[in-house]
């Protein structure tokens, strides 16, 4: 087993490259626009690449170590939270309103941000449990996640540059790019003294990622009409994903 400040670095570092991709993920939303064609397919991508993680990495894992019942019970804990984090503090799916200056694309813009911050923590725990699991396991889920982030943050940046905010967008995707950092955070103190959570918090992400995959993600994608596109966008995320599975071995 890796000392405790090598398995922090690490995942540190696997965290990070979140970041870089959540901000070239808004960079493109900058620069190619609402473009419903990329939109539909970077939504099938995310949403394919999130389902896989979760049910063929995070849940095997988090049941044999911690069983099946414990593992389907912090699974739906992990959808649970995050659903009422969604009622008690709302947030607009992608673009509701039609139109640059229609009302309410400001608050949606806003709300949609918070979203983005809220859901990536989870994300940060899926990440630092995998790799103290397995140090392979956990590059592959970390680097499955940040290629993730890339259509993603395109995806959800597209209300916030309709209504002109650059400033206010860079900012709010690099918080949520740190989301994930303080999420692996969080769960290395919490498994460094309760050892026996490692695998809990692993189905708990995945709780809280099959959530937003279908509650934030397929939503849109009904909304754009493509969903060849969006078909297309979840076979390429099971390729890039059997790829990383072939360079990653266990």
């Amino acid at each position: 087993m890796e000392p405790i400040s090598t398995t922090y670095v690490a995942v540190l570092l696997l965290a990070s490259l979140s970041v870089v991709t959540t901000l070239a993920g808004v960079a493109l939303a900058i620069y190619i626009g609402k473009n419903e064609r990329a939109i539909a397919l970077g939504i099938g991508f995310s949403a394919g690449i999130m389902l896989l993680v979760s049910f063929l990495e995070l849940m095997p894992e988090a049941t044999g170590e911690a069983g099946l019942g414990r593992a389907v019970t912090a699974f739906t804990l992990g959808v649970l939270i995050v659903a009422v984090s969604h009622w008690v503090i709302p947030h607009t799916h992608l673009v509701e309103e039609h139109g640059a200056f229609a009302p309410g694309l400001v608050r949606t813009a806003y709300l949609v941000a918070f979203g983005l911050i809220l859901h990536d923590i989870p994300e940060g725990f899926a990440m630092a449990n995998s790799y103290i699991a397995s140090p392979s396991l956990g590059v592959l889920v970390g680097l499955a996640i940040a290629i993730h982030n890339l259509p993603e943050e395109f995806a959800m940046a597209v209300p916030i540059v309709m209504v002109k905010k650059k400033r206010f967008l860079y900012a709010a995707a690099f918080l949520s790019g740190l989301a994930e950092p303080l999420g692996a955070m969080i769960g290395l103190v919490a498994v460094h003294f309760h050892p026996m959570l490692n695998p809990l918090f692993m189905a708990f992400a995945a709780g809280a990622m099959v959530f937003v995959s279908v509650h934030e993600l397929l939503p849109m994608a009904r909304r754009y009409h493509k969903i060849a596109l969006f078909a297309l966008g979840m076979a390429i995320s099971v390729v890039i994903y059997a790829l990383l599975a072939l360079a990653i071995p266990e």
